[in-house]
């Protein structure tokens, strides 16, 4: 359970959890020709798509659209390979899990963390192309890294709860990579928000990854701050998606060791 005493124990196994994070982070591009530049290549090479389809197939006109559909992209392949990613946190490490003792859930952290430093250098990218489009970002800028920590809380949440249950139950690798495939279409990555009615959009925006990518393209490439209470709603789901995720985990680990 996420309790005062478990985030002093966490602290405490700090390095731990940033060199398992930049170990699995080295060893993904092991023996790879282009390294790091597949975490670069793979959100440019889905935007080239997606872009060529949507402005002129499907005539989508939006300001700025090929940093709006990268940015969209950007914070969806973090939730998508934070969480893929995690699902084997448990049961990819076996020896670990029943030979040392450690809290479990430092295998989930820092598997999102290794997610993270690859958003990171996409992130990069992005700036850049703000560079060549000539796009400054505003004040609100200020607001990127609390909804950023936000979607970090999400994804953990989401990951923690997926490794557990992967454990025991190995369909969630299958059905999980099916909702993710569905949630970039119902989530506004391709398009605004504004192609729904007004009567529709609030349905849409209950998903807090909406919530998140219309706050970010808004503070980050058109200038605009957060509403107030959605900026309440997205730190309250953030918050509540991490508790769920620790209960459960909490509630399935103690067995860990004889499910592998």
């Amino acid at each position: 359970m996420l309790t005062a005493n478990h985030i002093h124990e966490l602290y405490r196994y700090r390095d731990l959890i940033l060199r398992l994070a930049w170990s699995d982070f080295k060893l993904r591009y092991k023996n790879s020709a282009l390294g790091f530049l597949w975490s670069l290549l793979d959100p440019l090479l889905m935007l080239l798509v997606l872009y060529v389809v949507f402005t002129n197939l499907m005539r989508i006109h939006v300001e700025h659209y090929q940093l709006f559909l990268l940015l969209g992209i950007i914070l969806w392949n973090f939730l998508d390979r934070g969480t893929s990613l995690s699902i084997w946190g448990i049961i990819g490490k076996p020896s670990l899990v029943q030979k040392v003792y450690f809290p479990r859930d430092i295998l989930v952290i820092s598997t999102c963390i290794m997610a993270l430093m690859m958003t990171a250098l996409e992130f990069v990218v992005f700036i850049i192309f703000m560079a060549v489009f000539r796009v400054l970002p505003g004040m609100t800028l200020a607001y990127f890294p609390f909804i950023f920590a936000c979607q970090f809380l999400i994804i953990l949440g989401l990951s923690l709860a997926l490794a557990a249950l992967n454990v025991y139950f190995r369909d969630v690798q299958f059905i999980w990579k099916v909702i993710v495939q569905i949630g970039f279409f119902a989530t506004p990555i391709i398009y605004p928000i504004t192609i729904f009615p007004e009567n529709v959009r609030w349905m849409v925006m209950l998903n807090p990854m909406a919530q998140i990518v219309t706050m970010m393209r808004d503070c980050i490439l058109y200038r605009t701050g957060p509403e107030p209470l959605s900026l309440v709603y997205l730190v309250v789901s953030s918050i509540l998606v991490l508790m769920i995720g620790y209960i459960i985990f909490d509630r399935l680990e103690p067995k860990f060791a004889e499910a592998i």
